[in-house]
């Protein structure tokens, strides 16, 4: 068995602490035509190089019936900066459009197979996986962007038709296991990826 879900499996379900205090499971969003479920935090540099261009996408897509959940499941315990409290503070800064979950017991990562920060996760209206990997081809430098994978996945989806290219390579920092010090995985490791 792989490690990440694979195109058309079911979306694990979970229970998760969002920043606004309440605990959300895939039940919350079943109203939506399709779900996008990410793995993020607060500190890598390939999350924040990115974090306008998820919104741009959400802000797009989200009027369309696509919900947008972002779960941080890295280890507070090697990085404070990834805590609750600091997750807490960086949604009432940037004001991003989606839930916001903390899965502090990392059980969402683990059913989900997330690799990095950031990961995509797109779920049809049943919650079957018809795209996973990275949103765009360069998420540390904007700037340098040539393709919005998830963005032409959503398209694909949206329009009736397969999704072209259900599979990309998530682009970003390795999820921080508990356990794992801060030197078996560190941040410079971001710039080997």
């Amino acid at each position: 068995m792989a490690f990440t879900l694979s195109i058309g499996e079911q979306a694990p379900d979970f229970r998760l602490k969002g920043t606004d205090g309440k605990f959300y499971s895939l039940e919350d969003f079943s109203d939506a035509k399709a779900l996008v479920l990410f793995f993020t935090c607060n500190h890598c540099p390939y999350v924040r190089g990115s974090d306008e261009v998820t919104r741009r996408t959400a802000e797009r897509y989200i009027p369309q019936g696509v919900a947008f959940v972002g779960i941080n499941s890295n280890s507070a315990t090697s990085y404070p900066e990834d805590s609750y409290e600091k997750m807490v503070e960086r949604i009432e800064q940037h004001r991003f459009p989606w839930k916001y979950l903390h899965d502090a017991e990392q059980k969402a990562a683990l059913a989900y197979g997330a690799l990095r920060t950031p990961h995509f996760y797109l779920f049809d209206e049943k919650r079957r996986l018809i795209y996973t990997g990275r949103a765009v081809d360069s998420p540390r430098e904007p700037e340098r962007i040539t393709v919005s994978d998830l963005e032409n996945a959503l398209e694909d989806y949206l329009a009736g038709r397969p999704v072209a290219v259900p599979l990309t390579n998530p682009i970003g920092c390795n999820v921080k296991w508990e356990g794992k010090d801060k030197h078996w995985m560190p941040e410079e490791a971001c710039d080997l990826v």
